[in-house]
């Protein structure tokens, strides 16, 4: 994608790099993102969805960053994930020398339970001579508290604040300052240096003298990183010459997966602006409902099945004893009460105010999200994975929620915060719950309330006759309007309506006309939403059209607009969740995850997966 900056939109919003110059890291707990200038802007430990200790992202002022560069103005850097893994490596070019960082969350067999909780940076020399220099000042809760720093013994360091802590192992020279850590060093070919990061509680680290983690064994770590990550990859199955990206996609999704409770984020970030300056900006660092389903679709489309039966077991628990207190969203641990706040004191990213934490949606009613598990668990029976009984009485509760519930209008599949409507696509998706649940029922001799099939065909009689304009022959987005909707792409995604039937045909073609730019990069919708403002084009649409128009027969199309699609990522085969359609600039929270379910979708519709099928393995948790 096309990195140049927009317009600033407040003072210094120059200064924040491109939101798609970010690489991810994380270990399936933590995040981090690492700008192409070697700095961590944005880091959450020990949990994805937890404040942030390092928030530059946000605030360029307030928020704290870790840097790490060559400290000639000069410099170059070329980067890249190592092949199959998410451990990123910046070669700096410099006059004089050349150096490589290597940047990841360390993983271990049994890291599920007991995560390291370490964020690691490897600096090495690899020509002539070079000189770095570090800067690590951490801001804990969000950029709202400045931490204590304290020196211990050699190359031990900590930084606590509020309940937030930092223990750093290093054998970099550092300069202890009250709230940062400062070094420089020039050094020559064959050096080595590391910096260790863990997570701890305050209390953990005062007034007892912490001790440091030996380099050797920073070293070990490095190595099993790349081990595990490389063998989680080779379970993919699907072609991966032809669709070389599809894999970063995978690994995209698993790393923002949390592996102690199967939950999967929709983004590694908050707040960061539909609109540069604008107000629509959210927290995504929670688990949505629909979201995962989209995720668990593409993952097992590859041959992820454990991620699939993680998530299952997640909502098993989170939903408990009564479906109608499904909600569409939940904290990484399973958390109901997501209240959403706004930090006043941040000056959010290039001036897009306000930066929030915690998400409202969660108090909507969304009643797509019934179909969305139905679904999801349709698609582990057909690869040959009953419903065990006590999941079975789970989804029949909420087949009878959406039974109860179609009727009602709600905020739909885009979180609108106008008032509820009858929105089209919800309404296919309670047809579906209805229609999965019978469809489970009949495949493996399960007891299924008579009612069921009476209620399915009565949604499809409304939206057949109040969902459909019969004057253009094409769905449309709410019952009684004329406005259309991207996400009537999905319609045939669960059967409601054959992707070749000539209404979805006509559909598609309407939806090109009125919701592209240049017949491609597709917008969600253009009618009111509740909000002030713009957004731009939606990525995993677009990935939702290349679809469709490949299930159409349509594959010269298809691939055109895949190929377009695709070029959006950044360098790194990352997504943003939204692009500026005439700067083609990277909007919204990211990665998104949404974008790479939907791309991944799309290569397996164009025919990704095929004869390059790789031995199962089982590379220990996360």
């Amino acid at each position: 994608m096309n990195s140049s900056a927009s317009p600033s939109a407040a003072p210094g919003a120059a200064a924040y790099p491109p939101i798609d110059d970010y690489a991810l890291i994380g270990d399936c707990h933590s995040s981090a993102l690492v700008s192409r200038a070697g700095a961590i802007d944005w880091c959450c430990m020990p949990r994805l969805d937890h404040d942030s200790v390092f928030g530059r992202m946000l605030d360029w002022e307030r928020g704290g960053s870790y840097r790490l560069a060559p400290t000639a103005a000069d410099a170059r850097a070329e980067r890249r994930y190592l092949d199959e893994t998410m451990v990123l490596e910046t070669v700096w070019h410099a006059p004089g020398g050349c150096a490589r960082v290597l940047d990841l969350f360390t993983m271990r067999q049994g890291g599920r339970e007991h995560p390291y909780e370490e964020l690691v940076r490897v600096v090495e020399v690899l020509e002539g001579e070079i000189e770095l220099a570090l800067a690590i000042e951490p801001r804990f809760d969000m950029g709202t508290t400045t931490p204590w720093i304290r020196a211990h013994a050699d190359g031990v360091f900590s930084a606590i604040g509020g309940h937030s802590g930092l223990l750093l192992s290093t054998d970099w020279r550092l300069e202890c300052e009250q709230h940062a850590l400062r070094g420089r060093g020039r050094w020559p070919a064959g050096t080595r240096r590391r910096l260790s990061m863990h997570f701890a509680l305050p209390e953990r680290l005062y007034p007892d003298q912490p001790s440091a983690v030996g380099m050797r064994e920073i070293d070990r770590r490095v190595a099993r990183t790349i081990a595990w990550w490389r063998q989680w990859a080779s379970q993919a199955r699907f072609d991966r010459r032809r669709y070389p990206r599809v894999l970063r996609s995978a690994l995209t999704i698993k790393t923002l997966t949390n592996s102690t409770t199967g939950a999967i984020a929709a983004a590694a970030t908050t707040s960061l602006p539909e609109a540069i300056g604008g107000e629509r900006n959210w927290d995504y660092r929670h688990s949505w409902v629909r979201d995962s389903s989209f995720a668990l679709r593409a993952l097992l489309a590859l041959g992820f099945d454990k991620e699939a039966h993680g998530f299952r077991q997640f909502i098993e628990r989170t939903v408990a004893g009564d479906s109608g207190e499904l909600q569409v969203l939940y904290g990484l641990g399973g958390e109901h009460r997501l209240p959403e706040v706004t930090i006043d004191r941040l000056q959010g990213y290039r001036g897009s105010r306000p930066v929030r934490v915690g998400n409202a949606a969660h108090e909507q009613m969304q009643s797509d999200i019934y179909g969305e598990l139905l679904d999801l668990s349709w698609v582990a029976a057909l690869s040959g994975a009953p419903p065990d009984p006590n999941y079975w009485r789970l989804l029949v509760d909420v087949v009878e929620t959406a039974a109860r519930v179609w009727r009602h209008p709600d905020h739909g599949i885009w979180e609108m915060r106008a008032a509820p409507r009858h929105f089209v696509h919800s309404k296919v998706m309670c047809w579906a719950a209805l229609d999965r649940g019978l469809r489970l029922a009949e495949r493996w001799g399960l007891l299924a309330p008579p009612s069921w099939r009476a209620t399915r065909d009565a949604i499809r009689h409304q939206v057949l006759t109040r969902g459909y304009d019969q004057s253009r022959g094409i769905f449309v987005q709410a019952f009684g309007g004329d406005a259309l909707d991207a996400a009537l792409l999905l319609l045939p995604r669960v059967e409601f309506v054959a992707y070749d039937d000539p209404r979805m045909q006509r559909t598609v073609e309407a939806i090109r006309r009125d919701l592209t730019e240049d017949g491609w990069l597709v917008r969600r919708y253009v009618s009111d939403d509740g909000l002030p403002g713009a957004e731009g084009a939606f990525l995993a649409c677009t990935f939702w059209l290349c679809e469709c128009l490949a299930k159409q027969g349509r594959a010269d199309e298809a691939r055109a607009v895949f190929a377009r699609a695709e070029a959006l990522a950044s360098d790194l085969g990352l997504f943003a969740e939204q692009v500026d359609a005439r700067q083609r600039v990277a909007l919204g929270n990211y990665p998104q995850g949404l974008s790479h379910y939907s791309h991944i979708s799309a290569a397996v519709a164009l025919g990704c997966g095929g004869p390059a099928a790789a031995a199962e393995a089982d590379p220990g948790s996360g």
